[in-house]
């Protein structure tokens, strides 16, 4: 994969040039309630992303096994919070991640926390009743609280066709918070919404052999451990 621009500095203070290598990982949630990370990593997985919290009321019940069989196996994991924009404020859900899972340390192994911010599964409205000034006020709350009480910024994880509906394409987030794309093809993708000038992760299948979702990491195995470091 040759891509241009990869643009992590603003998280870790890295100045990172585009890059050939990438990095296999992949994302969990109790929906895999066992997942054998030793066989994942001997096939190549490095890092995985695992589902800590929801809204301001739910903690994912295998998070901390997860948490602990990734560690274990020797890989870079962090933790993820599937934002419900219309139950609470960003900040207060953003604390609540911190409280349960999604906080930072600078030990080499933690990724920065992700926000995953998608389409309204629980209702109609797949915007969450929000307008694109509301919801890119929203996700800034989120943002800027996570930043305060790390230091390092969140990774955003969504959907180009999301970012552009729910936010009328929002720009002011690219420099700041690494992005996380969900595109299911072959081919890496080129529409990058917002003001990204490329993805950071590559979310790009639904379906990972090990479970859950397949991740891309857009660079090498020592451009992932400096973002773990913020260095």
């Amino acid at each position: 994969m040759k891509l241009a621009n990869l643009a992590l500095s603003a998280t870790a203070g890295l100045s990172l040039k585009a890059t050939s290598e990438t990095v296999q990982g992949f994302d969990i949630s109790n929906h895999q309630a066992t997942v054998d990370f030793k066989a994942a990593y001997n096939d190549g997985a490095r890092f995985v992303m695992i589902k800590a919290t929801e809204g301001t009321t739910y903690k994912d019940k295998v998070f901390s096994s997860h948490y602990q069989g990734a560690t274990d196996a020797g890989m870079i994991r962090g933790g993820y919070h599937f934002a419900l924009p219309d139950s609470s404020s960003g900040a207060e859900q953003a604390q609540w991640f911190l409280k349960n899972g999604g906080g930072w340390s600078k030990d080499g192994i933690t990724l920065p926390g992700m926000l995953d911010i998608e389409y309204n599964p629980y209702g109609d409205d797949k915007c969450y009743g929000k307008d694109a000034t509301a919801m890119v006020a929203w996700i800034k709350d989120f943002v800027d609280s996570y930043q305060k009480a790390t230091g390092v910024y969140p990774m955003i994880y969504s959907t180009a066709d999301w970012w552009n509906t729910c936010t009328g394409n929002a720009k002011g987030f690219g420099n700041t918070c690494p992005l996380v794309l969900a595109a299911y093809r072959d081919s890496p993708p080129t529409t990058i919404p917002g003001d990204w000038a490329t993805y950071t992760i590559w979310q790009n299948s639904d379906s990972y052999k090990h479970g859950g979702d397949s991740d891309i990491f857009n660079g090498g195995y020592e451009q992932l451990q400096k973002i773990a470091k913020a260095a």
